[in-house]
């Protein structure tokens, strides 16, 4: 409650900001960037919302008016030192902007973080959330009925519900409490529909995905133990496909439909090298597994990211790696 105190404090004593978000942002990024825009908007602020990566075509339709840019070395070079305050949001590692890292470790400017993932990086003024939040969607509304700063209206609860529902796998995930659905109550009431909400940013897929998830199911192997699955996706596969990394979003999920199966790992190939999701059921900690990579998450959601390597490289290491979690 006091970290919302300073937020309101830091929100309505400044003028200018600019909000970012990590890597391939997923829903709950775009979502939460989206609602804190709207936020500083009706106090009047300046904001821009400026990204390393290009929104998902798939979550186009969430930036209704199209203010989120992609950002450019050239274009947006004074970016860092125009705005008051920078709000980083879904993320706590600034290593997760990628190219605008630089611009953001030398900024001299007031830096919030608002997130709900373990271990937060120390390099920021402030932090807002934490674990026990379930998307950084929901990390926002408390902010806003708390501290009344603005009233909510049917914008603002469009994007904490679609925070909220993308980030507990439709209301399924661990951390979906008697809370969130309360919450999840009070915004229907602004006029929401969620099957309309839903088919916006689950049932909006190209082609492609289609074709590409069979040949990821296709691709699945079983361990040993039979508690281990792995989906792999090769360059090749997916270049056949036209497909694209929006395309792979959620695939990893199939892995833990099967019976038996408490790790599930998608490895699949980028142009300059690998990317691994884990998800696990129960309490093994993925977040553990994938750090040993360099990467971190959730407990029971993670990934990792590799360079300049392809499948067969890592995929024996990540396999046993991950049967330690099983043992344990």
């Amino acid at each position: 409650m006091g970290h919302f105190k300073k937020l309101k404090k830091i929100l309505l004593s400044h003028k200018k900001f600019l909000i970012t978000s990590h890597v391939n942002p997923d829903a709950d990024a775009i979502c939460s960037e989206l609602a804190a825009y709207l936020i500083l908007k009706k106090l009047g602020k300046e904001v821009r919302i400026v990204n390393h990566s290009f929104t998902p075509y798939n979550l186009e339709s969430l930036d209704r008016n199209k203010v989120i840019e992609r950002y450019d070395e050239n274009n947006h070079q004074d970016i860092f030192n125009d705005a008051d305050v920078i709000l980083v949001v879904d993320l706590n590692q600034m290593n997760r902007v990628v190219r605008m890292e630089k611009g953001l470790r030398t900024s001299n400017k007031f830096k919030v973080c608002i997130d709900h993932h373990q271990d937060p990086e120390n390099v920021f003024d402030l932090i807002v959330g934490g674990t026990d939040y379930s998307a950084t969607g929901e990390i926002i509304y408390d902010f806003v009925k708390s501290t009344n700063i603005v009233e909510l209206d049917y914008d603002i609860a469009y994007q904490i519900y679609t925070a909220i529902m993308t980030d507990t796998g439709s209301f399924r995930f661990e951390r979906t409490s008697p809370k969130i659905h309360k919450i999840i109550a009070e915004l229907l009431e602004y006029g929401l529909n969620p099957t309309e909400i839903y088919n916006q940013v689950y049932d909006q897929f190209h082609f492609s995905r289609v074709k590409l998830l069979g040949e990821a199911l296709n691709s699945i192997e079983l361990d040993s133990t039979g508690k281990i699955a792995v989906m792999t996706l090769t360059n090749e596969i997916q270049a056949k496909h036209d497909a694209v990394e929006a395309d792979v979003d959620g695939f990893v999920n199939y892995c833990l439909s099967i019976i038996g199966v408490q790790i599930g790992i998608l490895i699949y190939e980028l142009k300059d090298g690998v990317k691994v999701s884990f998800r696990s059921k129960g309490s093994i900690t993925v977040n553990k597994l994938a750090s040993e990579f360099g990467g971190g998450g959730h407990t029971n959601a993670a990934g990792a990211r590799f360079f300049n390597i392809r499948i067969n490289d890592i995929k024996n290491k990540i396999l046993e790696a991950a049967q330690k979690y099983i043992n344990q």
